[in-house]
Parts: C-alpha cells; sequence; structure tokens
C-alpha cells in the first residue's frame, strides 16, 4: 500500500510525512493547530484507492478500521482500533470472531437521510460491506491484494461481480455478521500477516449512505468514525487540505505505557487525556522541498525532514542537530525506516523481460554508494535485496553479486546481453517525476547507465500521473520506494508474487513459478527459522532474475519544532495525528 517515489521520500515522508505545515489563515486557526505537510497533492480521499503513504496518511484522518498500531509501543503492536478486542481465533486459525465497539458514530453528514444529517451507528455489517466494496471489480481499487485468495467466498463473488455486476446484498460465506456488534472472518488457510492488513486504510470501515449518495464524488467527501473531519479539501488539485476535530469521536485515550526511555522524554505526560489532542490539521502540499525548508525554519511548519541540499545547515559531521537549529530548541530524532528504494524494470517489456543479463549488467553499473553520499548525505545503507533491517529475513551479512559496483562487468554482461557498448539497443524509456530532486537523480542515473552506453529516454510525470504510467506499464524503467505496511518481510516479497502484478503493487510485472510457490508456502507459516530460511531461498531467486536494481534502506532524520507535542517516529503512522498537540505558549 505505500509505494513512494525514492527521492521525495527523502526530502519528507523520510522524516515526517503529514507533520507540519503551513496556513495562510494561521490568525484565524485556534492556538492549538497542527501546521502539517504533504509532498503531494492527494489524489483521493477514499480508503480503496489510498495506494501511497501520502493518501494514506490523509485518508486515515476521517477513517478507521478494526484495529491499529499501539503509538508507543516497539516492537510495533496491533491493538485493537474499532474492535474491542482482539479477535478469538479458532483453533485451526482460519476462523477470527471480532466484537466491534458500540456506540461508535459516523460522522455527521447529509447523506445520512433517516437521521437527518446525524452519523449513525457503526455496525458489523459495515465491515462486510467495506470488503466487499474493495473486491468489487468495478472499483478497480489497487488494494484488492490484501484480500485476494484470503476469505472464502469472497474472489467467487468478485468473479460473479465481474460478470453481472454487484450484489452486495448477496452473502459471502466468509464474511458473516454474527449479530449486530459481531464480526465473523473465515480464512481458506491460516495466515500470519491477514490481522495487519485490518490496520492498512484499504479495510478502514465506510458507511454505503455516503458512498451511493455521493457516487463517483465519494472520494472528494470522506465521511468515517475517524478523530477528524474535513472543513478543506477540493479534490486532486487541491493546495492544501484542512481537518478539524470530529465533535462525535468516540472515547479514546492516550496511551499510559510505552517503551523504556518515554517517560523521561515527555511521551507520557498525556496519559489517560481524550483524543485527538489537537483541534486542526492543515495540511499544506510541497512538490518541491525548498519552499518546505524555508517554511519549517521560519517557525510555520511544526516538523520537517531535512532536504539534501541543506542537510549541512542541519546536521553537524558527526551526524548531530547544528548548534543554530539547536538553540531554536528544534529536536533531531534518528530512525531506521522499514523500506527499500529500488529501480524496477518493466518484466512485461519485450526487451527488459526477456533479457536477464542486460538487466544484471545495469544492475552491476549503478554506483549506490555514491547515490548514499549526493543524496541521502550518508543517511541509508546498500540494499542487497527486498528485505529491509529489522525483519526476520533480512541478513547483514548477505552480498548480492550484481549489486557490487563493476563497470568492467557490467560492460561484459551489456555484451553477452547482445549489445556490447550499448550498439543496437535503443534509448530506455525511464519514467519518473518532475520535481527538481528527481531531475538531478534522473542525470545521476543518465552518468552511471551512459558510462556503459546505454542511453535513457526521460518521461517527467507528476506523482498521480507517475503512478498511472507505472500501473499501465508504461515505460521500461522507474524508479520507486516501498515503505512497510506491517514488519513481515511478505510485505515486501509480495511485491514480486505474479498474482499482484500491475495495477497491484507488483510494478515490476515479475513473474517466477518457483518464487510463487515458495511465497505461498510461506503465507501458511508463523516467524519461524523455517520460515527464515524460506525468505532466504525467494531473496537468492530475485537476485538472480534480477527484477530490480535494489537501492538503499534509508534512516529517517527527523526534525520537530519546541512546541510540537507527543511526536514519536512511527513507520506505520495512518492514524498517529492524533496523539499530537501544540504547546502554543511556545509557538511563535
Amino acid at each position: 500500500m505505500n509505494p513512494i517515489h525514492r527521492l521525495w521520500f527523502v526530502v519528507l515522508a523520510l522524516s515526517v510525512t503529514g507533520l507540519g505545515g503551513c496556513t495562510s489563515k494561521s490568525n484565524q486557526d485556534p492556538p492549538n493547530t497542527l501546521r502539517m505537510a504533504t509532498p503531494s497533492k492527494i489524489k483521493s480521499l477514499d480508503p480503496i484507492y489510498a495506494d501511497d503513504l501520502y493518501a494514506g496518511t490523509e485518508v486515515s484522518r476521517a477513517y478507521e478500521g478494526l484495529l491499529q498500531y499501539h503509538y508507543l509501543k516497539r516492537p510495533y503492536t496491533l491493538i485493537p482500533n474499532l474492535a474491542e478486542a482482539m479477535p478469538q481465533i479458532s483453533a485451526d486459525g482460519r476462523t477470527l470472531t471480532f466484537k466491534i465497539k458500540k456506540g461508535v458514530v459516523f460522522q455527521d453528514d447529509p447523506s445520512f437521510k433517516q437521521t437527518g444529517g446525524k452519523g449513525r451507528e457503526l455496525v458489523a455489517e459495515d465491515f462486510i460491506y467495506s470488503f466487499k466494496r474493495l473486491a468489487d471489480p468495478k472499483n478497480t481499487s489497487p488494494g484488492w491484494w490484501i484480500l485476494d485468495g484470503k476469505i472464502v467466498g469472497l474472489n467467487e463473488w468478485r468473479d460473479a461481480a465481474g460478470k453481472s455486476g454487484a450484489d452486495y446484498g448477496k452473502a459471502v460465506e466468509g464474511l458473516k455478521a454474527v449479530d449486530r456488534y459481531t464480526l465473523q472472518i473465515t480464512l481458506k488457510q491460516r495466515s500470519a500477516q491477514f490481522l495487519y492488513t485490518l490496520a492498512m486504510p484499504f479495510t478502514y470501515v465506510v458507511p454505503r449512505e455516503a458512498v451511493e449518495a455521493y457516487g463517483k464524488d465519494f472520494l472528494n467527501h470522506p465521511v468515517g468514525t475517524g478523530p477528524f473531519r474535513i472543513q478543506e479539501y477540493t479534490g486532486s488539485t487541491a493546495g492544501r487540505l484542512v481537518w478539524v476535530k470530529n465533535p462525535t469521536y468516540r472515547p479514546e485515550l492516550f496511551p499510559s505505557e510505552g517503551e523504556e526511555g518515554d517517560k523521561e522524554k515527555g511521551l507520557l505526560a498525556d496519559a489517560g487525556q481524550p483524543l485527538p489532542r489537537a483541534d486542526k490539521l492543515v495540511v499544506q502540499v510541497f512538490e518541491e522541498s525548498q519552499p518546505m525548508w524555508l517554511t519549517f525554519l521560519s517557525g510555520k511548519l511544526d516538523a520537517a525532514g531535512i532536504p539534501k541540499d541543506n542537510f549541512q545547515q542541519a546536521v553537524t559531521a558527526n551526524k548531530e542537530l547544528s548548534p543554530e537549529l539547536k538553540e531554536k530548541g528544534i529536536v533531531l530524532a534518528k530512525n531506521a525506516d522499514i523500506d527499500v528504494t529500488h529501480f524496477s524494470f518493466n518484466m512485461a517489456d519485450p526487451v527488459f523481460g526477456k533479457n536477464k543479463l542486460l538487466r544484471q549488467a545495469l544492475s552491476l553499473a549503478y554506483d549506490e554508494a555514491q547515490f548514499i553520499d549526493l543524496f541521502y548525505n550518508g543517511r541509508a545503507i546498500a540494499a542487497q535485496g527486498p528485505i529491509p533491517p529489522g525483519i526476520a529475513g533480512y541478513d547483514p551479512n548477505f552480498r548480492n553479486p550484481y549489486r557490487q559496483f563493476n563497470v568492467a562487468k557490467a560492460k561484459e554482461l551489456l555484451a553477452k546481453a547482445g549489445y556490447p557498448n550499448g550498439e543496437g539497443l535503443p534509448p530506455v524509456e525511464y519514467a519518473t517525476l518532475s520535481d527538481s530532486t528527481s531531475r538531478q537523480s534522473t542525470e545521476y542515473a543518465q552518468k552511471m547507465f551512459g558510462a556503459i552506453g546505454v542511453k535513457l529516454k526521460v518521461n517527467n510525470y507528476s506523482w498521480p500521473e507517475f503512478q498511472s504510467a507505472v500501473k499501465n506499464k508504461k515505460g521500461q524503467i522507474w524508479s520507486f520506494a516501498w515503505s512497510a505496511d506491517y514488519p513481515d518481510a511478505e510485505n515486501f516479497l509480495q511485491l514480486f508474487y505474479s498474482k499482484n502484478a500491475s495495477p497491484g503493487p507488483n510494478d515490476s510485472n515479475y513473474s517466477n513459478p518457483e518464487f510463487d510457490k515458495l511465497y505461498e508456502q510461506a503465507l501458511q507459516m508463523s516467524d519461524s527459522p523455517a520460515r527464515t530460511a524460506l525468505y532466504k531461498k525467494m531473496t537468492e531467486i530475485l537476485v538472480e532474475d534480477c527484477p530490480w536494481i535494489f537501492g538503499s534502506h534509508r534512516i529517517a532524520f527527523s526534525l520537530t519544532q519546541p512546541w510540537l507535542r507527543n511526536y514519536k517516529r512511527h513507520a506505520f503512522e495512518h492514524g498517529t495525528a492524533k496523539y499530537l498537540r501544540v504547546e502554543s505558549a511556545l509557538r511563535k
């Protein structure tokens, strides 16, 4: 669910996507207003289309799911959200029974005609409707992959919907409302990862009344159970979004426990206080890094990442906060992200899809170590495979033979591929973004590949256009990043599962029966040495087939203003804004 362009993620999302921003109406805002930022215009506020980190962050203001992550605990821990408790699980691990919290209501909205615009109570049937809507082929949700083949009868319902239209009144065997507040989900097979999907924006619950009332415009009219409600949003071209506290939000309290050191950092000062902690959020779109950075320095942004060109201004040689920023009370936090950057080869392309030696040659020609120095200021480690540090399956000692920068070897393989010194190979179509940092990284790629005689034909896009191009398989190579949806290596390995090919998350359109077999076998296993061994085998297959040029695993450097309270870097930050507040007496 979390594709991110590799350079923009460094500039902003790497550190605090969704945390910070400015507003031209700040003098009209209540004192406890979060000023936030996003590096991309938000194409939709409909959960089933929240297929990137930026859209997912905004969707989570208004919508919620059955489960969520504990804000403070590490390792990351799932806890109930709209469920009363974690589910009862049958002995065979296939049937999950959830009790839904009583008294939770959807936000007030004119679509609730029977109640005069008052939001009605959430019930178990709402989740069944929302899951079916995600499965409905007419909606072409990019999130279908998280349920595909998982729930008994849901694929059959989807197949029937594709032939004769979706019948939302038709029962699905694996989705049952046992009573008004009890939801039962039956899986086709035991799954160690399924619970994680219930904390993802794709599975957030929506009311049928609003979907039907707004029709195609529902994506601009969020109506959820969440902590905030939209006040200003003009669609996919909007330069900002404004959210206000939802007055009908259910009782939910700031956590009273965390990990060691949280109390000393002041992260438990609000323990037991009602959520959300802020009264308003103003989210400004910054498609270039420098305006964002200057806005942060002026105190009109509550948090920010550090653009590569400003890194030396903000951080000393020993990677500590500069004295100038420290004097302002700004706080620096450093955290390893669970992510991987990469170049994807379009395996559906007749040139690259059938020529492994060509892919391996380009992988050898790309110097990631220099890229990390130039663009990440050393804030990353070179990736040898798809699995990042911090989760089972990552091997710090493994070295990918095709990710060791070696121009001579690259030229040798290029010749074996049929293109000595690049002769006979037309310019390669490369899809990228149009912002300044992306342009610089493209120039670097042109230099790297040009050294072995390979030329790039560059196609620049906006973020929504870029996503559309990738999903429609336009181009031969593109640069991307994947930030974990949940803390399991499966979330990275599913990016190569053939059934997840575009428009699903397998943007390289890679297909290997041996890999698929191991992947499906691993799905039925819990975390264990045996499953980790399978992950290792799958990584070895990917390394040899080379559908990606593996890039980096990055380290987030987060800057926050002295008046921002309760900020703690979270790898799965959907819904985390409800914990933040402003100490207004300290704000400029």
